[in-house]
């Protein structure tokens, strides 16, 4: 017998088989899928809309045929008329599943649509940006000396403020003539001169221009994009907004859409044209958010990582999934941003992308070193990126190592049987009372516990819809210290830790976290498989910092810091319970924010921070988990939480671990065979 169609919703990552000629809109509901429907499924309100994705998805274990969705349909036709849809979209209440197909849902189509939690850190930087405007006193035209316009206006330039070498593209000549006359030979000019001193007209404006010029400052990231649009006069941020990277639809992590590129010819190019429209339609919502000409957005500053870096740039990431890695260019790059088909900023704009550092660690991991400056630490500092792909950097004054670990998607919700991304509504903080084994939580967009007064009523509009990376850290973390959880990761049954919440689930336990079932809401419990997916994901950051701790022959850092959005938002004594991090005095726990936003401000704002960067990245050490047999040894002794031998007595100082062990057999407590995981 056949097996129902599979289908596959992203970036939810929730999936389900359902019979041919089920409406997407259907499946999407009994899944629990965050999909937007205010019409009933009639094609009116068009808030279902979805984007199938076609071709090989090797993570996913399908293969997806171009009839995989019915065909479009009279609905769908009309609504497109009328209305317009995006290209290689449908409506979900409208296209009926054929055969297995993988569905991404647009943030727009969500109705807890994601809080992108990468805001701007202060930060007080020296202004010293690659675009300037620069008002001038051109001469006139001269039978007796005949110049060009451009040409003189070049020597006025050079005359006046010492710029030399102007260039101009052919487009910007044909302005300039009429502003020049218009100006009465008076005109502000924009000039991009970036660190390796090559000026460049961007704009020109008859007389003295009042306006203001700006710059993006983009992190690319493999989830997430986060852009801060700046004041390239003083710096300021105006206006900060994030989105889904529509990619998430080719593969959560960074080696599916490597793969999905090599399995699926073109599919690097289709990769490129959806990040590329995604920072065009990010432009545009950050002005409007700033309630500026998007136009006015002279400079753009990207950081990346590798794998994000090519499939921007348009070159194929093939290289970067198999050893020795290799990347295309690891140097900087400025080019134009018509080179990148961005056209929602200024036509002239420029773009400037960081270094990278290694086939593995790329320009997010150089933003962040420029930002926290490992280098100039007399002590020895651990930072951390914390994302689908964890940069790490490692050192001090004297040297600073690097690597990249593959913690993959399961800290940010994907992997996890409630999880998902945060948003309003979603389980953020978690506390267990470790003598009755209750829980109170608090979720995204509400400032109150489960357990105070008003809850349910501040919580209403948005429910309670799962569990996001901060949450799912801490009930790990909290189940391991109320002794539901032991050191090898194993959740106990109901008898041997005393309390009703422990429910079986085939061989397997589960801790029942929230049960809304009554009202209509779900069942959110933490699984035997959400631990384990954890482990591994903490397992492989822990590995990458003790690999770089070895490379230096140390066993205890000074300090840790934790870089970005999801970094932001960790407990430092969750994450060292859960052995996320190496032991460490918890006040000298600290997180950075997005401290790659924040490198790619700095450069932004400062073209003698580019020459730095870009001169220290030279200097770092890389470290190649991929080929490194110690990997291997640091991942297996890291799957126990904390840690298999590791003492953590800093962290035993706080925080005493109940000794229990739930294997097959075990009555629930260790007595005293193990040494106290501390």
């Amino acid at each position: 017998m056949t097996a129902d169609p599979l289908v596959i919703f992203t970036p939810s990552g929730k999936r389900g088989r359902f019979p041919v000629g089920t409406p997407v809109l259907t499946a999407a509901r009994q899944l629990g899928v965050d999909l937007d429907s205010v019409c009933g499924g009639r094609g009116i309100c068009s808030k279902c809309q979805i984007t199938p994705g076609y071709g090989e998805f090797p993570k996913h274990g399908v293969t997806v045929s171009e009839s995989a969705l019915s065909d479009w349909n009279a609905v769908e036709d009309r609504y497109n008329r009328i209305r317009g849809l995006a290209e290689g979209r449908r409506l979900g209440c409208q296209a009926k599943i054929e055969g297995d197909v993988v569905i991404d849902v647009p943030p727009e189509s969500q109705v807890h649509r994601q809080v992108i939690r990468k805001s701007a850190t202060a930060r007080t930087i020296i202004m010293d940006p690659a675009t300037h405007a620069y008002y001038v006193e051109a001469s006139e035209p001269d039978m007796h000396e005949p110049s060009g316009d451009f040409q003189r206006l070049c020597d006025a330039l050079r005359d006046q403020w010492q710029i030399e070498g102007l260039e101009a593209d052919v487009a910007l000549l044909g302005k300039l003539q009429p502003v020049l006359r218009k100006g009465e030979w008076k005109v502000t000019v924009a000039i991009h001169r970036d660190h390796r001193d090559k000026p460049r007209i961007i704009d020109i404006w008859p007389g003295f221009y009042e306006g203001r010029l700006y710059g993006l400052a983009i992190d690319l990231g493999s989830t997430t994009i986060a852009a801060h649009l700046c004041d390239l006069r003083n710096g300021k941020v105006l206006a900060s907004s994030g989105l889904m990277n529509p990619q998430i639809r080719f593969g959560e992590d960074l080696m599916s859409r490597v793969s999905y590129a090599m399995m699926n010819p073109g599919g690097d190019r289709e990769m490129t044209n959806a990040v590329r429209q995604a920072v065009n339609g990010l432009a545009e919502a950050i002005a409007r958010e700033a309630e500026i000409d998007p136009k006015q957005i002279v400079e753009t500053v990207f950081v990346c990582n590798p794998v994000m870096h090519h499939l921007l740039l348009g070159i194929d990431p093939v290289e970067l999934g198999q050893a020795p890695f290799a990347l295309a260019t690891s140097d900087s790059i400025s080019i134009p941003a018509r080179d990148l088909d961005l056209h929602a900023i200024h036509e002239h704009a420029r773009i400037y992308v960081l270094p990278c550092i290694a086939g593995h660690v790329g320009a997010d991991c150089a933003a962040v070193a420029l930002s926290e400056e490992p280098n100039k630490s007399e002590d020895m500092v651990l930072i951390v990126d914390v994302g689908t792909n964890a940069e790490i950097l490692l050192g001090n004054k004297d040297r600073v190592l690097a690597c990249s670990s593959p913690t993959g998607p399961a800290f940010e919700g994907a992997q996890i049987s409630a999880g998902q991304r945060a948003a309003p509504g979603a389980i953020e903080r978690v506390e267990i009372d470790p003598e009755t084994r209750e829980p109170r939580f608090r979720v995204v967009g509400c400032d109150l516990w489960s357990d105070q007064e008003g809850f349910a009523a501040a919580t209403a509009q948005t429910g309670i819809s799962g569990i996001c990376g901060s949450g799912i850290i801490e009930v790990v973390a909290e189940m391991r210290m109320a002794g539901i959880l032991d050191s090898g990761g194993l959740v106990g049954s109901a008898e041997q830790v005393g309390t009703p919440r422990c429910i079986a689930t085939g061989r397997t336990n589960a801790y029942l976290l929230y049960d809304g079932t009554a009202e209509g809401g779900p069942l959110i419990t933490i699984t035997q498989g959400d631990i384990r997916a954890i482990q591994l994901a903490k397992s492989a950051l822990y590995a990458g910092a003790r690999l770089l701790m070895d490379e230096l022959g140390i066993d205890k850092v000074d300090r840790v810091v934790l870089a970005g959005a999801f970094g932001a938002h960790i407990s430092p004594k969750h994450a060292m319970v859960l052995g996320m991090i190496p032991d460490c005095p918890l006040d000298k726990v600290t997180s950075a924010g997005n401290a790659a936003g924040t490198g790619a401000r700095i450069a932004l704002c400062n073209i003698a921070a580019r020459a730095a960067i870009e001169d220290e990245v030279r200097r770092i050490h890389k470290v190649e988990t991929a080929i490194e047999p110690r990997f291997q040894e640091h991942f297996v002794a890291a799957n126990a939480i904390p840690h298999a031998t590791a003492p953590f007595p800093e962290l035993s100082a706080v925080v005493t671990l109940p000794h229990v062990s739930f294997n097959a057999g075990s009555s629930g407590t260790e007595g005293g065979r193990r040494r106290r995981r501390g």
